[in-house]
Protein backbone atom coordinates (compact mmCIF):
# COMPACT_ATOMS: atom_id res chain seq x y z
CA UNK A 1 0.00 0.00 0.00
CA UNK A 2 1.41 3.34 -1.08
CA UNK A 3 0.08 6.90 0.51
CA UNK A 4 -0.35 9.43 -2.15
CA UNK A 5 2.91 11.53 -0.70
CA UNK A 6 4.96 8.55 -1.89
CA UNK A 7 5.83 7.28 1.13
CA UNK A 8 5.14 3.41 2.31
CA UNK A 9 2.41 2.01 3.91
CA UNK A 10 3.05 0.78 7.20
CA UNK A 11 2.20 -1.58 10.01
CA UNK A 12 0.02 1.55 11.45
CA UNK A 13 -1.62 1.70 7.74
CA UNK A 14 -3.54 -1.71 7.73
CA UNK A 15 -5.13 -0.96 11.54
CA UNK A 16 -6.19 2.12 9.56
CA UNK A 17 -7.66 -0.06 7.40
CA UNK A 18 -9.22 -2.40 9.44
CA UNK A 19 -10.74 0.18 11.05
CA UNK A 20 -12.42 1.91 7.96
CA UNK A 21 -14.39 -1.47 7.37
CA UNK A 22 -16.28 -1.32 10.86
CA UNK A 23 -18.49 0.82 9.76
CA UNK A 24 -19.07 -0.96 6.04
CA UNK A 25 -20.57 -3.56 9.24
CA UNK A 26 -22.46 -1.26 10.93
CA UNK A 27 -24.37 0.40 7.84
CA UNK A 28 -25.13 -3.46 6.39
CA UNK A 29 -26.91 -4.14 9.69
CA UNK A 30 -28.14 -0.94 10.15
CA UNK A 31 -30.33 -0.98 6.75
CA UNK A 32 -27.99 2.63 5.80
CA UNK A 33 -26.19 1.04 3.34
CA UNK A 34 -27.68 -0.97 -0.12
CA UNK A 35 -25.73 -2.44 -2.85
CA UNK A 36 -26.70 -4.26 -5.93
CA UNK A 37 -25.67 -8.18 -6.41
CA UNK A 38 -23.46 -7.07 -9.17
CA UNK A 39 -21.71 -4.60 -7.08
CA UNK A 40 -22.11 -6.70 -3.87
CA UNK A 41 -20.37 -9.93 -5.25
CA UNK A 42 -17.27 -7.89 -6.46
CA UNK A 43 -16.79 -6.32 -3.11
CA UNK A 44 -17.32 -9.63 -1.84
CA UNK A 45 -14.52 -11.44 -3.62
CA UNK A 46 -12.12 -8.76 -3.12
CA UNK A 47 -12.34 -9.30 0.39
CA UNK A 48 -12.83 -13.19 -0.11
CA UNK A 49 -8.81 -12.64 -1.82
CA UNK A 50 -7.83 -10.41 1.03
CA UNK A 51 -8.92 -12.70 3.84
CA UNK A 52 -7.18 -15.64 1.40
CA UNK A 53 -3.96 -13.71 1.10
CA UNK A 54 -3.84 -13.11 4.99
CA UNK A 55 -4.68 -16.94 5.71
CA UNK A 56 -2.22 -18.12 3.74
CA UNK A 57 0.73 -15.70 5.06
CA UNK A 58 -0.36 -14.99 8.57
CA UNK A 59 1.07 -18.64 9.17
CA UNK A 60 4.29 -18.41 7.83
CA UNK A 61 4.96 -14.93 10.20
CA UNK A 62 4.56 -17.06 13.28
CA UNK A 63 7.87 -17.14 12.98
CA UNK A 64 8.46 -13.19 13.45
CA UNK A 65 6.66 -13.99 16.86
CA UNK A 66 9.70 -15.87 18.36
CA UNK A 67 12.61 -14.30 19.09
CA UNK A 68 15.51 -14.32 16.41
CA UNK A 69 18.71 -16.00 16.68
CA UNK A 70 21.21 -13.40 16.76
CA UNK A 71 24.06 -14.85 18.73
CA UNK A 72 25.11 -14.33 22.30
CA UNK A 73 26.39 -10.81 22.20
CA UNK A 74 24.97 -7.90 24.55
CA UNK A 75 23.38 -6.64 21.78
CA UNK A 76 22.12 -9.29 20.72
CA UNK A 77 20.53 -10.31 23.70
CA UNK A 78 19.02 -6.75 23.61
CA UNK A 79 17.69 -6.43 20.62
CA UNK A 80 15.80 -10.12 20.67
CA UNK A 81 13.01 -9.39 22.74
CA UNK A 82 12.83 -5.97 20.98
CA UNK A 83 12.46 -7.63 17.49
CA UNK A 84 9.71 -9.86 18.51
CA UNK A 85 8.06 -7.50 19.89
CA UNK A 86 7.64 -5.11 16.92
CA UNK A 87 5.96 -8.44 15.46
CA UNK A 88 3.14 -8.59 18.41
CA UNK A 89 2.87 -6.24 20.96
CA UNK A 90 -0.18 -4.31 20.53
CA UNK A 91 0.80 -2.23 17.42
CA UNK A 92 2.81 -5.18 15.76
CA UNK A 93 2.67 -6.34 12.32
CA UNK A 94 0.88 -9.69 13.29
CA UNK A 95 -1.40 -8.41 15.97
CA UNK A 96 -1.98 -5.78 13.10
CA UNK A 97 -2.96 -8.25 10.31
CA UNK A 98 -4.92 -10.68 13.01
CA UNK A 99 -7.39 -7.67 12.95
CA UNK A 100 -7.59 -6.77 9.66
CA UNK A 101 -8.90 -10.53 9.05
CA UNK A 102 -11.00 -10.50 11.94
CA UNK A 103 -12.52 -6.63 10.25
CA UNK A 104 -12.61 -8.48 6.82
CA UNK A 105 -14.95 -10.84 8.21
CA UNK A 106 -16.92 -8.12 9.35
CA UNK A 107 -17.11 -5.98 6.04
CA UNK A 108 -17.91 -9.12 4.36
CA UNK A 109 -21.59 -9.60 6.60
CA UNK A 110 -21.86 -5.56 6.39
CA UNK A 111 -22.24 -5.97 2.14
CA UNK A 112 -24.24 -9.30 2.70
CA UNK A 113 -26.95 -7.37 4.58
CA UNK A 114 -26.75 -4.20 2.31
CA UNK A 115 -26.99 -6.52 -0.80
CA UNK A 116 -30.31 -8.28 0.89
CA UNK A 117 -31.59 -4.96 1.99
CA UNK A 118 -30.77 -3.62 -1.57
CA UNK A 119 -33.34 -7.01 -2.50
CA UNK A 120 -35.62 -6.33 -0.08
CA UNK A 121 -36.23 -2.98 -1.59
CA UNK A 122 -36.18 -3.47 -4.86
CA UNK A 123 -39.15 -6.71 -4.25
CA UNK A 124 -41.04 -4.18 -2.49
CA UNK A 125 -40.57 -1.49 -5.17
CA UNK A 126 -41.77 -4.01 -8.16
CA UNK A 127 -44.69 -4.99 -5.86
CA UNK A 128 -45.63 -1.33 -5.93
CA UNK A 129 -45.92 -1.57 -9.62
CA UNK A 130 -47.47 -5.34 -9.98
Amino acid sequence: MLMADGGGGGVADIGKVADMMSPIKQAGASGSFAINETGGQALLQAFREMATWVDDNLGRMNSLAQQPSLGGTQTAEQMKPYVQQVATDDQGFITMLQQFRVALVDAEQGVIDAMNHYKNFDDGAAKTYA
